[in-house]
């Protein structure tokens, strides 16, 4: 059911729209988490290894997909907020099939380029060929993985953010079912934890574009809306391009930190791939939120309801500070027990590594939340250079203090890089927030185009919207 995020009470609206959102990533990442935990558990503590030592350049497919779902989910807020059916049907169509045509491309660059990325990263010799084979599998699901991505944020750009909780739910039992099917009973390996997301990602990505194509169906627009347009498809990139940029670099950023820590060898790296598939989960999580408040602001400033946008923003810091109690109680005071979901007792040095990672790092959820708050408003206004520096200030930061901190406190030095990334960050996303960029940075048609449409517009929001602009 599509939802307009412009009436009612803010926070009550957010928090309704931003749960949902919340639960899926809880079940987006538990299959993800499941992939570790079951190779770490039946297939030893090298299989685990060579899942996580491959997981940054996944990562790499992953912020492509998730950098194209913010490009297209803001744009289609704000034709949904201003109630320009139209245009926001040829946003979405012309989504579909540029996601489509690239996701092809790097599919076939993974699958030639998979095994010089693995050596790029110095996997040791004694997991390369399962870390080369997870990826390559990993790889070739990717347009699955891509169009579920984007139809998600399409989803969620129409006010609707149950839709992909239903369908996560569902791909996260079968994932979960066939990594235990592949895995402990037919011991395919690291073979069969790749084949089992393979699938259930498949399934999921089949059954959410057709229920989006039924959902769009049920949409009255005044005209037959185009099917692709090189126009939308510049205006979307303009987000999704320094979005992609964004979650790239912060992957390229992790593969160099990835080779950093595999210097360290197997122990270290498995104790460092259970613990970053925690970090992620609570990562990821409030990330999610801030895409609940990106879609929240881009149709609050579709409909010209700037207001609401900074009552939304005070919830969604509400509601992610809330959240990360549990995550910073649960991977600071029992970080063992979480850790040992992927391992078993003898992994000794895995444990303290994991568990050192966790200590340090889950003390600053809180500061990230802020972060991430602020920057779902910059990015639903379509304020991509200022939300591009606090980002790239953290990665670069992250990268090079790792390297710097590396040599006198070894893998300690690599941890405490994240939370003065993170600190940094969190400062200059607020300033930007605080000096309101975003009041002027919505992503907005030409006037020429308004006036060529302006006719089709009969709501005061898009009325507002069209005044707005030529201002």
């Amino acid at each position: 059911m599509n939802k307009d995020l412009t009436v009612g009470d803010p926070q009550s609206v957010l928090w309704k729209f931003s749960i949902p959102m919340f639960v899926s990533v809880i079940f987006q990442q538990m299959y993800n988490i499941a992939d570790s935990v079951i190779a770490g558990k039946f297939a030893g503590e090298d299989a685990l290894a060579a899942v996580g030592a491959s997981y940054p350049i996944t990562m790499i497919f992953m912020a492509i997909a998730v950098g194209s779902n913010i490009g297209c989910s803001v744009v289609i807020s704000q034709y949904f907020g201003a109630k320009w059916y139209d245009k926001m049907k040829t946003a979405v169509s012309t989504t579909l099939i540029a996601s489509l045509a690239l996701s092809l491309v790097l599919t076939v660059a993974g699958l030639l380029g998979s095994r010089g990325l693995m050596v790029m990263i110095n996997t040791p010799d004694n997991i390369f060929a399962d870390g080369d084979l997870y990826l390559r599998i990993y790889i070739g699901g990717f347009v699955f993985l891509f169009l579920y991505n984007v139809a998600t944020g399409i989803f969620t750009s129409l006010g609707d953010s149950k839709t992909p909780l239903y369908f996560l739910i569902g791909s996260s039992i079968g994932n979960i079912l066939l990594d235990t099917l592949f895995v402990a009973v037919f011991h395919w390996g690291v073979a069969g934890v790749a084949w089992a997301t393979f699938l259930a990602q498949g399934v999921a990505c089949v059954l959410a574009l057709v229920t989006l194509k039924r959902r769009l169906a049920s949409v009255e627009t005044t005209g037959k809306a185009a099917l692709f347009s090189w126009n939308m498809l510049g205006k979307i990139s303009r987000i999704a391009v320094p979005s992609i940029l964004q979650q790239s670099f912060i992957s390229i950023g992790n593969i160099f930190i990835q080779g950093l820590i595999n210097s360290f060898g197997s122990s270290v790296i498995a104790g460092y791939s259970a613990a970053i598939k925690l970090n992620t989960f609570a990562i990821t999580s409030l990330t999610t939120l801030g895409n609940g408040t990106s879609s929240f602001t881009a149709q609050n400033l579709g409909a010209g309801k700037q207001g609401r946008v900074k009552a939304g923003f005070g919830a969604a810091v509400k509601l992610a500070l809330i959240i990360t109690v549990p995550f910073f109680v649960a991977f600071f005071f029992g970080s063992h027990v979480m850790l040992s979901l992927f391992m078993n007792e003898g992994s000794t040095v895995a444990m303290e590594t994991g568990m050192e990672f966790l200590k340090i790092v889950s003390p600053f959820y809180f500061v990230i939340s802020l972060k991430l708050m602020a920057d779902g408003v910059l990015r639903g206004a379509g304020a991509m250079k200022s939300f591009m520096i606090a980002t790239f200030s953290d990665l670069l930061l992250r990268v090079i203090l790792a390297f710097i901190l590396a040599g006198p406190f070894g893998t300690l030095g690599i941890w405490l890089s994240w939370p003065i990334g993170w600190m940094v960050a969190m400062v200059l996303s607020l300033s930007f927030y605080k000096k309101g960029v975003w009041k002027s940075s919505a992503l907005t048609d030409s006037a020429e185009d308004m006036e060529e449409e302006a006719p089709e517009l009969e709501t005061e929001g898009a009325l507002m919207f069209m005044e707005e602009e030529n201002a």
